[in-house]
């Protein structure tokens, strides 16, 4: 059975019952002339626009080399000038690293604090065992009883101050 192209059909399903004898691709479901212009579209839009770019870009260059005389020809003898204040690191791995070893020196070794007023430095594994040894100093008996006596005791914080205030309670 022989295919008209041009014979209706109740429905696009209908042509795919009776293929046209031969036919290597199906005739219904895209318009390749379509697709070959909409690439052909494409690729000139492109060309277009990468070629407006590169003229673009020359102008640029053009401008900037043709300046013509510095607005301010004081400022560029001075040459271009670091910012102030914080900058990147270059490299913080290292700088950390070098930081903690100079910090654990100080502190596992010996050394003047302040020599004119006999201030010393010692490491702090010492000064730990010393403290353990000797104790944190603590207030004395009499200090606490002359409190009690003398009515310091007696300060309580107030209700509205949330414990910056002392007031006497009766």
């Amino acid at each position: 059975m022989a295919h008209d192209p041009h014979a209706g059909h109740a429905s696009a399903d209908d042509e795919y019952l009776n293929p046209a004898s031969g036919s290597g691709h199906e005739h219904t479901d895209a318009n390749v002339w379509v697709t070959v212009q909409y690439a052909l579209w494409l690729a000139g839009a492109a060309l277009a626009v990468h070629v407006m770019m590169w003229f673009v870009f020359g102008m640029f260059v053009d401008q900037r080399m043709n300046k013509g005389a510095a607005e301010f020809p004081l400022a560029i003898e001075q040459g271009p000038r670091l910012p102030a204040g914080p900058r990147l690191q270059r490299s913080p791995a290292n700088e950390i690293y070098e930081f903690q070893l100079k910090e654990n020196a100080v502190l596992g070794s010996y050394g003047w604090v302040d020599k004119s007023a006999g201030t010393v430095r010692i490491p702090i594994r010492d000064a730990m065992r010393l403290t353990v040894e000797r104790g944190l100093p603590t207030r004395p008996d009499a200090a606490v009883t002359q409190e009690v006596t003398s009515g310091v005791s007696g300060l309580m914080p107030t209700d509205a101050s949330a414990g910056r205030a002392m007031e006497r309670r009766r």
